[in-house]
């Protein structure tokens, strides 16, 4: 029964616009320092291992392999959790922790069972951040202030991003590999502040999981779990969402081969360059994308993020020369802001009313895992047998099936009454 929910609805919107004007400063270094807990380890991990602990290559390879399998496949359950709890601030401060304790693991012993335990626990961890970064900010913000909050989640991420990577190289430099990893304890801390400056009781932990309001005394119950299949434009997402993944995740690794083979001695600059270019676009198109979302619609807006793809990938075949090559990652920067934004609000309009929003973006995240994880494969072995340029032409041409799933089967799911309704019909 929903005979209480308009008399309810204005004072709970009111309340989660004051909650979110209050909090947005929270929100915002939420964001930024769980980037700077994640980037505190990252690649570091295998530059580490490789130079500092004489790992080879092979053992490397097996643990990131073992530890990221298992970190895909616990995506969905993960989702379903933090559907189901009421405690997502422990959950982040949880996972921050456990980041740390890891990274002092890593650095302090660094022998096989140490970094496969740490490295699963990082695994686990990082499956945790960001959709209960994206709960709590559905929980605290009425639906059209959605967009432009999660816009700002998006560029506050990407600038800690640039942030960590600028601060970790210079104490990576000034002292040693291993002080990179006594980041993540100090960053950790940060982050548990800022989430403990949102109170519990700005949460509204219904919405938080895509539950529309019910009275006072009359709680909604959540779909049941079929609906996952149910939903048309969940599924046409996660098709073309994993078509794009696994037509990008190649690409940055492939064009860093290409620029080192023909620039030795300094690969390292070039790759730099080549992330920190995506990494400053990235967040004004964020920002772009969350204010606009709800005017231009969000298909369009995606349309034009996962068009960058294929364009990008085509035209790293035009030149070999490396300003013209580094440029191009404008267009990743444009892909990455657009998803970054976009892929929450999106899964937010299609679960709207089902309380399984972060049980979806859980098997959104497996599948896109998966894809991301064969398409290195596949990469390696075309590159192999076709060379660089064929490569890069066969992503695209996977980035255009993209496009064209999206284009041909994905409803507007923002801008009006009968486009929400249409986006939440099951596919029956």
């Amino acid at each position: 029964m929903r005979t209480g929910c308009a008399q309810h609805e204005k004072p709970i919107i009111g309340f989660a616009r004051l909650s979110l004007m209050f909090y947005r400063a929270p929100l915002d270094w939420l964001n930024f320092f769980l980037a700077d807990v994640r980037g505190g380890l990252g690649a570091y991990v295998g530059v580490f291992l490789l130079t500092q602990a004489h790992w080879n290559q092979a053992t490397i390879g097996a643990v990131l392999t073992v530890s990221g399998l298992i970190g895909i496949t616990l995506h969905a359950p993960i989702g379903a959790l933090i559907d189901a709890t009421n405690h997502k601030r422990g959950l982040i401060i949880v996972g921050t922790c456990a980041l740390a304790a890891s990274a002092l693991a890593i650095a302090w012993a660094p022998t096989f069972p140490i970094v496969l335990s740490a490295d699963i626990l990082m695994a686990v961890a990082g499956a945790i951040f960001a959709p209960t970064v994206a709960a709590i900010t559905l929980g605290m913000t009425p639906q059209q202030a959605l967009p432009a909050r999660l816009g700002r989640n998006a560029a506050f991420d990407r600038a800690g991003n640039i942030f960590i990577a600028v601060l970790a190289g210079l104490v990576g430099w000034a002292f040693s590999q291993r002080a990179v990893f006594y980041l993540v304890p100090f960053f950790a801390v940060l982050t548990t502040l800022a989430v403990l400056s949102i109170p519990a009781n700005a949460i509204d932990h219904d919405r938080a999981r895509g539950l529309a309001h019910s009275s006072a005394t009359d709680h909604e119950q959540p779909a049941r779990w079929r609906v996952l299949l149910e939903r048309r434009p969940l599924l046409v997402l996660t098709a073309a969402n994993a078509l794009f993944h696994f037509a990008n995740a190649p690409m940055l690794p492939l064009l860093g081969q290409k620029l080192a083979l023909a620039h030795p001695g300094v690969e390292t600059a070039f790759i730099s360059a080549c992330i920190i270019t995506a990494q400053l676009v990235t967040i004004p198109v964020a920002l772009l994308v969350g204010w606009k979302a709800n005017s231009w619609g969000r298909k369009t807006l995606l349309l034009i993020g996962l068009g960058a793809l294929p364009i990008r990938g085509a035209l790293f075949t035009v030149s070999d020369n490396e300003v013209w090559l580094v440029s191009l990652q404008v267009l990743d920067g444009v892909a990455a802001g657009t998803l970054d934004a976009l892929i929450p609000l999106v899964l937010a309009d299609v679960m709207l009313g089902t309380g399984r929003y972060n049980a979806a973006r859980g098997v959104l995240g497996t599948v896109q895992g998966i894809a991301g994880s064969l398409s290195n494969a596949a990469a390696g072995f075309l590159v192999v047998s076709t060379g660089y340029s064929a490569t890069f032409l066969a992503l695209s041409t996977v980035g255009v099936v993209a496009w064209l799933v999206l284009l041909a089967a994905m409803p507007e799911t923002g801008r009006n009454a009968d486009a929400r309704k249409a986006a939440l019909a099951p596919t029956g």
